[in-house]
């Protein structure tokens, strides 16, 4: 199984174009992970909860 992980640096920015390009990849929609936050730290929910998902469902 394949994840991917997605950061827009603020709620303006659009995340579409990293998303379509994961799709591209055959990743399916509800293991992409997605934050829209700045990427000054590693203080971001999504990106925190990656390597646990993928540790209990793999």
């Amino acid at each position: 199984m394949t994840y991917g992980y997605v950061r827009a640096s603020s709620l303006d920015q659009n995340e579409a174009r990293q998303i379509r390009e994961m799709k591209k990849l055959s990743i399916i929609p509800k293991n992409i992970f997605i934050d829209k936050q700045s990427g000054k730290d590693f203080e971001r929910p999504q990106y925190k909860n990656l390597p646990v998902f993928i540790l209990i469902y793999t």
